[in-house]
């Protein structure tokens, strides 16, 4: 009897968590499409929607607003589904897609498609998935030749991210307009953001993520460990391969049109598994809500706090996350990562 009441009891508070983080997205959208330098009513901003008014009103909440939004909604649930299944994947709880060259890679690639073909926008999202492919593979195989400790991938990604950062420089340097708004990019900024410019990451986006849920099952009998999941007939390493190309495709589409976001990869994983468990369905669905959820509220956040000044998200991200970080350091025994 007392393990049934249990049973209800965690059913039930999970149902709350799910219900709480439906409403939080839906309240963070909300306010993010009626607050900002010039606060606009729901009531005008669902009327600006659905276009039953026009003016400087509708016209902030359809071309400023609302591609904002939704560019925030999408990026963070990339960033952090993508940070659940890494994690997952490498067994590293401190692996995310900025910690491990993924979002490096991908910026670095954006800035050469800029210098080669600057008018083709629909390609940015896919040189960004294989410059995210190329930096998580590279850190990959440097652990792997290299012990594959959780300090040695850490180590590695750093090590990779720097690089690639250095390569974005150069091409800046010498090219100066193939990123535009590159302290933003940079930082992390979806200010300017067009429905243009997001529609061809989303469709990477939404089918990635779809992909990944669909192999939920999969990563949970990868987490088992190599010689358990090969006893269950799984083929480790293509399965490995495949999860890290869509966590490297979540991340790297966001990238191609939010620039350099650190974080929201890392926070946001550790925050659903203890909320919702670490089982992958439904960690990778409250990531993805919860990513969304951060990601608009820091970026609210950062429009209304200095009003009419904006602070870009990625400064507001890396407040919140950089201790975090500094906290999963100093909670693995004493400070070291270990094996």
């Amino acid at each position: 009897m007392k393990s049934w009441r249990t049973f209800c009891t965690r059913r039930v508070s999970r149902r709350l968590i799910w219900a709480a983080l439906s409403v939080l997205l839906l309240l963070s959208a909300a306010l993010s499409l009626c607050l900002g330098a010039v606060p606009i009513s729901l009531g005008d901003t669902l009327a600006a929607l659905l276009g039953r008014i026009q003016g400087p009103q509708a016209h902030i909440v359809l071309y400023s607003r609302l591609p904002r939004t939704c560019g925030c909604l999408l990026a963070g649930m990339a960033l952090a589904s993508s940070g659940a299944v890494i994690q997952g994947v490498l067994g590293n709880p401190m692996a995310a897609p900025n910690i491990i060259g993924v979002n490096a890679g991908a910026g670095l690639i954006v800035a050469l498609s800029g210098v080669i073909a600057p008018a083709a926008v629909a390609v940015t999202p896919l040189a960004a998935f294989l410059g995210a492919l190329a930096g998580v593979m590279l850190v990959l195989f440097i652990a792997e030749r290299t012990g594959a400790s959780k300090l040695t991938l850490i180590l590695a990604g750093m090590a990779v991210s720097a690089i690639f950062s250095a390569g974005i420089d150069a091409v800046v340097t010498f090219v100066p307009d193939a990123l535009l708004g590159y302290s933003d990019f940079r930082i992390g900024s979806l200010a300017g953001l067009t429905m243009a410019r997001l529609a061809p990451a989303a469709g990477i986006i939404l089918l990635a993520f779809v992909l990944v849920l669909s192999l939920a099952g999969e990563m949970d009998v990868l987490m088992l460990g190599r010689d358990v999941s090969q006893s269950l007939g799984l083929r480790v390493k293509p399965m490995r391969l495949l999860l890290l190309a869509l966590a490297a495709a979540l991340a790297g589409a966001a990238v191609s049109f939010c620039g350099l976001l650190g974080f929201v990869g890392l926070i946001v994983p550790h925050i659903m598994r203890r909320l919702v468990g670490a089982e992958s369905r439904g960690l990778i669905l409250g990531s993805a809500l919860g990513g969304a959820v951060m990601l608009t509220g820091c970026d609210l956040l950062s429009r209304i706090l200095f009003a009419p000044y904006e602070l870009p998200v990625g400064i507001m991200l890396s407040f919140l996350g950089g201790p975090f970080f500094i906290f999963l350091l100093l909670r693995q025994r004493g400070g070291r990562i270990h094996d």
